[in-house]
């Protein structure tokens, strides 16, 4: 069943971390950052949303990077659930950027990540100003010619430090949560 993360909650600061990173080695959010901006996607290995649009995501990352945006990804699912979601099958994904290991999924629950994928957009100074789409793209991806949600609203952020008002959320898998003992 697809979940909707809520609205952008303007100006909420984005929490430190400290996580396991595909790359064997560990990241916080200041290891990330970028110096117009910051780009934490939840994603996961299995999920159909995810990857019916990874290369739009991967183009993405690439050019936001180029306007000085940060970009990390985390996995925050339920491994022993999702194997495919494990840390060894998260290597083989290869992104060209930190794909961080949730396993205790603590990061996952301060961001209140609720799907995958979902996008959080920080400006310079760590403030939220996006949590929207990738693009329209459901769970098949839509025309190459899809506006690109993402990538103009982190545009604007770099550029003004400000994000759209109008944000359309995005739609995705629910997070695969552990059962609580």
């Amino acid at each position: 069943m697809a979940t909707i993360p809520p609205v952008c909650d303007f100006g909420w600061r984005a929490p430190d971390f400290r996580l396991p990173a595909t790359d064997g080695k560990t990241y916080g959010f200041g290891d990330v950052a970028g110096e117009n901006g910051t780009l934490i996607m939840f994603i996961c290995n299995h999920c159909p949303y995810v990857m019916a649009v990874l290369d739009r995501i991967l183009r993405d990352a690439e050019d936001l990077q180029e306007l000085g945006i940060g970009v990390a990804a985390i996995s925050s699912n339920d491994a022993e659930a999702y194997p495919q979601d494990g840390f060894d099958e998260m290597k083989k994904l290869g992104l060209p950027f930190p794909y961080l290991y949730d396993e205790d999924q603590s990061v996952a629950r301060v961001f209140d990540a609720v799907c995958t994928p979902d996008f959080f957009g920080f400006d310079a100074t760590g403030g939220l100003q996006y949590r929207g789409r990738l693009d329209a793209s459901r769970k098949e991806a839509g025309p190459p010619d899809l506006r690109r949600d993402l990538y103009e609203a982190m545009r604007q952020v770099a550029e003004t430090g400000k994000g759209p008002q109008d944000q359309v959320p995005s739609m995705g898998c629910s997070i695969k949560w552990k059962e609580s003992a």
